[in-house]
């Protein structure tokens, strides 16, 4: 049985403590605000931190360390733990920065650990349905794809905490749509160039980067696409969507979460019979990705204990914080 520590103690963490419940044990968590640590501790029996160089010191038969904190620490509480000689499991985004995505894949290599990252769209079942068939070559030749962001983030969402901030938040397409982001990459291929336009319309002296943006990209195999998102859909999300327009057929995966297939016309072939996804992640006032993380734990304990294939690696976790820092840098 693998053995698991959580760093920052927020409302994903304890999505997280639930899958590690159910596939390891979860022996320590840390959290700056000690009450938030000595909460999650008690539900699962664990051992209460509020410094992290206390909890990688002091805890013993530990093997994986999964970071729950600010988007901004990620990099710094990912190298902490593999240097210590932990394995560890990156919440999205992987960092906010190119360069700190180096140097967790170099801390990584040195440790001779591995590094996750999480991809959880990737586990959609209407998603899975499509790459197989890109996989398989019934789609031909991907010309153009249309990605589609429209949630709702209310002022609420960001009072009192560190969403919001350009230090540890990084932006409206690292914290909402970088899994949306990652399917682009996954499914099309790698981006060349990017040029965006971004603004605040409606989160002035709540945040401190966009609400909005309209993003035109080219891929590296000669595919284009666009981006458009915001955060500003009323009161409630609308959609996460994502239309692909290929030599042999027309696709598109829809819903609030890129959960339902609403579109296909393949040549000579039908997507039929997907199974029911997960539901997303629900935090009151309003709704995150597909809620997948068991499939990522899953696969986590099958690298590190039947020597399976990594479902995301350290490698995809950098390239969609590129294709992130290529638009931001397209805007300034």
């Amino acid at each position: 049985m693998l053995h698991f520590a959580i760093i920052g103690c927020g409302r994903i963490a304890q999505r997280h403590a639930e899958h590690i419940s159910k596939i390891g044990k979860l022996v320590a968590v840390c959290d700056i605000d000690l009450a938030k640590a000595r909460d999650l501790a008690a539900k699962f029996q664990a051992e209460p931190y509020q410094s992290i160089d206390d909890l990688l010191q002091n805890t013993p038969s530990l093997d994986v360390v999964s970071i729950c904190s600010p988007n901004g620490l990620h990099a710094e509480h990912s190298i902490k733990a593999l240097k210590a000689g932990y394995h560890v499991l990156c919440e999205k985004p992987m960092a906010i920065s190119v360069p700190d995505c180096g140097e967790m894949i170099k801390a990584a290599e040195h440790a001779n650990r591995r590094l996750f990252a999480i991809k959880q769209n990737r586990f959609n079942p209407p998603v899975e349905a499509v790459k197989a068939a890109i996989e398989s070559g019934r789609l031909g030749k991907i010309y153009s794809v249309q990605l589609s962001c429209f949630w709702n983030r209310n002022p609420d969402y960001y009072a009192n905490s560190w969403k919001g901030s350009k230090d540890m938040d990084g932006g409206t397409l690292f914290t909402q749509f970088s899994h949306f982001i990652d399917l682009l990459y996954w499914l099309v291929g790698d981006i060349k160039t990017a040029q965006a336009y971004t603004g605040n319309y409606a989160h002035e002296g709540i945040i401190e980067f966009e609400d909005t943006g309209a993003v035109i990209v080219q891929f590296y195999n000669g595919a284009i696409g666009t981006i458009n998102y915001t955060v500003n859909s009323y009161q409630k999300n609308m959609e996460g969507s994502l239309t692909i327009f290929a030599e042999k057929g027309t696709v598109k995966i829809g819903g609030q979460y890129l959960n339902e297939l609403e579109y296909q016309n393949i040549e000579g072939y039908r997507i039929e019979n997907l199974p029911e996804g997960n539901k997303p992640n629900n935090y009151g006032n309003y709704q995150g990705s597909m809620s997948n993380h068991d499939k990522v734990y899953e696969n986590l304990v099958d690298v590190l204990t039947k020597n399976a294939s990594i479902s995301t690696s350290a490698f995809e976790g950098l390239k969609t914080v590129e294709i992130i820092d290529k638009i931001y840098s397209s805007v300034r």
